[in-house]
């Protein structure tokens, strides 16, 4: 069976409907940063999707290339994930989406160097015709967080955020975002296919 990284850490991915603390530790992506409302039909965002995906399954099938990667096993490609923030602001404004500046990432197996992915972004832009030189390698420790299963809309997040951030501050704890550490979401839905108020996102929010 592939390995599933939402199953196997479970603590990560699919944390309860309720507040809890816990520690990331590092981890590898592939990222691409943008800018803007990420609703935008062809969008800069619509388009970082595209082009993580692109080489997220390059990677994943990378064994039937001539490329073997070392230490290589079967997986699935774990859940597209997303740091937003707001200039000159501590929380996320929902009503002005176009201030948004964003990072969409996707986890990497731990086997994946950055030498493999610049690899796959030369064989997907061979393959493809597309320019995939926007995608980068991120080792990124998240440390200590609160985090909560959303259930609904985006734009019914801040309900979430108030519980956690109440939650926080009863354990002792205070809100922590700041360069580098950012309010993060991770889709355990495909919201071209499921209704807005069943959509399942993890939120996560750096704390002190």
């Amino acid at each position: 069976m592939p390995f599933d990284y939402k199953k196997e850490y479970k603590e990560f991915y699919m944390p309860p409907r309720n507040p809890t603390i816990v520690t990331i530790p590092p981890m590898n992506y592939i990222t691409v940063r943008g800018e803007g409302n990420p609703n935008e039909e062809d969008g800069q965002y619509k388009q970082a999707i595209g082009l993580l995906y692109g080489i997220a399954y390059t990677i994943k099938m990378s064994k039937k290339s001539s490329r073997q990667i070392e230490g290589f096993f079967d997986y699935i490609v774990p859940p597209l994930e997303g740091f937003w923030w707001q200039d000159k602001l501590k929380g996320i404004d929902y009503a002005h989406k176009e201030n948004f500046k964003w990072i969409s990432l996707i986890r990497l197996p731990d086997f994946v160097t950055k030498t493999d992915l610049e690899w796959a972004v030369r064989e997907a832009t061979q393959k493809k015709k597309l320019d995939f030189s926007k995608v980068e390698f991120l080792t990124y420790d998240e440390g200590l967080c609160v985090q909560c299963m959303h259930i609904g809309s985006y734009d019914d997040e801040p309900e979430t955020v108030k519980l956690m951030h109440e939650y926080m501050e009863q354990q002792g704890y205070s809100i922590d975002i700041a360069e580098n550490r950012f309010h993060h979401e991770i889709y355990l839905s495909d919201a071209r296919k499921v209704a807005p108020e069943k959509l399942k996102t993890v939120i996560r929010h750096p704390i002190k």
